[in-house]
């Protein structure tokens, strides 16, 4: 199965196949970080700093320490970006 992210004419992002699901969860998690960073809050209860981070090494393969959110938020973003120039449809 190929990976795909399309827009549909209602708007909606589908995000189809394991390597499109991946991109997604890394702009969440990216997401999730620059919100922890700015305001100190947490999306939710599994979304620690520490299990962020982790996400993050295990996504992009560098590894952050506590404190670099920003730093592990755009590299999840480039790598998000990259993974999903050749699925955008």
């Amino acid at each position: 199965m190929n990976a795909s992210i399309k827009q549909t004419e209602s708007g909606a992002v589908v995000f189809s196949g394991r390597p499109a699901v991946e991109v997604f969860r890394a702009k969440t998690i990216a997401s999730a970080l620059r919100l922890y960073a700015k305001t100190g809050m947490k999306v939710n209860r599994a979304y620690t700093p520490t299990n962020m981070l982790a996400a993050a090494t295990q996504i992009t393969g560098k590894t952050f320490k506590r404190g670099q959110y920003e730093q592990a938020a755009q590299a999840l973003t480039d790598w998000a970006n990259g993974q999903a120039e050749g699925m955008v449809k």
